[in-house]
């Protein structure tokens, strides 16, 4: 997708709201969520003292490279092992042969056998993990800064295919932009999509990955932004509120993505967005939802039967692939954040204040009841997988846990 450079007053805007995606802390009343700010900055080190001059009576500073050492972007670290990363904030899971991967704040994996005992995996990198994905025994996962690592031997290592965090001295705007969530329909050939409208495909297991344009160039791409008189004349660190605001129709955030039965991709974001895709993913359809708030996920069942769900409770229902939906009541007004599909349109969905709802088939109305935790806490779930007899493993801002609804 051609892009064109942007002035630095609508990049400093961007990275704003980078930080406020809907990915750690969704609260009922409000869209916009900050994630741990800590997951996104790395501690410059201190300056070394300034050599002293044997002769002179005041010391000699030294040249501001040397007593200032450049910070190295978190996104290039390797994740730091915590003996409570099984209690920090996790975004998403997946399951496989030989058990659940959990991926969340500050690089971490964690993998446990039975859902209840977890052991932190070693990783290259410290951004924030948002997405997870498996296929044929391998995994990858992807998050924050646009980093995107992968897995050839079930998760014994690690190894990271990719990395844009942002650069002060490169202005691109698709740096720094978080990858949301991960598709793979296959060992080859896969799909990253994330904020402001970002998609990358492989067709090499994850090695390489190529930008994709899914809604053409936006209407920022083709134009310049008019800046203010005093960024006119040099001042570029001064943005205002209009800087922080994103066009109603470009670049939405894409927050998840399916494959139904059918064979056809889906992709659910911001603003009521939802496109498809029937020839996979070379061409794009738009069409809007009748919400036009975010959806945060999308499940996918046999045929074109989807669904949707998101802010405040909401979701929809279709059976033709997004060329009608209805309207299904949750009796929840709190923000429905991760689901997994069930057999025969069973679901269950989760989310803020400990919310877990539970239907057993595409016919049955969803039952709501609510998570706590061993200390009673309701915590903002972020994704739910079954469990066999154990019921269902949920995660979310302070950790995983087995729950079974009552």
């Amino acid at each position: 997708m051609p892009r064109t450079p942007i002035r630095s007053t609508r990049l400093y805007g961007a990275l704003l709201l980078a930080l406020a995606l809907p990915l750690a802390a969704q609260s009922p009343e409000d869209e916009a969520t900050t994630d741990d700010p800590a997951a996104h900055a790395a501690e410059a080190p201190p300056a070394d003292a300034a050599p002293l001059d044997a002769t002179a009576e005041t010391p000699v500073e030294a040249p501001a490279e040397a007593a200032r050492p450049a910070p190295t972007d978190p996104a290039l670290l390797d994740a730091e092992i915590m003996p409570r990363a099984g209690r920090s904030m996790l975004l998403d899971a997946v399951r496989t042969n030989s058990g659940y991967f959990a991926v969340g704040e500050r690089g971490h994996v964690l993998v446990s056998e039975d859902g209840q005992s977890w052991k932190q995996a070693a990783i290259p990198t410290r951004a924030t993990l948002t997405s997870i994905a498996t296929a044929d025994g391998m995994l990858w996962a992807a998050g924050h800064d646009g980093v995107i690592v992968h897995s050839t031997d079930g998760g014994q290592t690690w190894a990271r295919r990719r990395a844009a965090p942002w650069s002060y001295d490169i202005v691109d705007p698709s740096e720094g932009v978080p990858v949301l969530d991960l598709l793979f329909t296959d060992a080859t050939h896969g799909f990253a999509i994330g904020a402001y409208s970002l998609m990358l495909v492989t067709t090499d297991g994850g090695v390489t990955w190529t930008a994709r344009s899914v809604l053409g160039d936006s209407a920022a791409d083709a134009a310049p932004v008019a800046e203010t008189p005093a960024a006119e004349e040099g001042d570029d660190w001064t943005f205002d509120e209009s800087d922080l605001a994103l066009d109603a129709e470009s670049d939405p955030h894409l927050n998840a993505m399916a494959r139904a039965g059918s064979g056809a991709l889906v992709i659910a974001g911001e603003r009521g967005t939802f496109l498809r895709s029937r020839d996979n993913g070379e061409t794009w359809e738009s069409k809007r939802l009748p919400y036009e708030g975010s959806m945060f996920g999308v499940l996918a069942w046999d045929g074109d039967h989807i669904l949707v769900f998101g802010l405040r409770g909401n979701v929809y229902e279709s059976q033709d692939l997004g060329d009608s939906w209805t309207r299904v009541e949750t009796g929840v007004g709190t923000s429905l954040m991760g689901g997994t599909a069930l057999p025969n349109g069973g679901a269950v969905l989760v989310g803020a204040n400990g919310v877990v709802l539970h239907r057993a088939d595409g016919s049955a109305p969803f039952a709501a009841t609510t998570f706590q935790t061993a200390t009673g806490e309701t915590p903002l779930l972020s994704g739910v997988l079954p469990a066999g007899d154990a019921g269902y493993l949920v995660i979310g801002d302070k950790g995983a846990d087995l729950y079974r609804p009552q």
